[in-house]
């Protein structure tokens, strides 16, 4: 998927975009694990989709203020 680059101040224009982006990473990695034979590859695969969900959970977060860090 293209992400649409945006001159916006706008934060949760941009957080959409990143998120996007996470999401279709997240899915690219998942696929690979079934396509490589290595099962280091594969731990390393699981595991960095594992860090990027974590990632585009913060994000969300941020997004819908539902951590005290993110509450105005």
């Amino acid at each position: 998927m293209k992400v649409n680059r945006t001159n916006s101040s706008d934060p949760h224009e941009h957080i959409a975009n990143i998120k996007a982006e996470f999401s279709d990473l997240i899915q690219h990695l998942r696929e690979d694990i079934g396509k490589v034979d290595d099962p280091k590859a594969k731990a390393l695969f699981e595991t960095s989709a594992e860090v990027i969900s974590g990632l585009e959970k913060a994000f969300s977060d941020y997004e819908n203020a539902t951590e005290d860090a993110w509450k105005k």
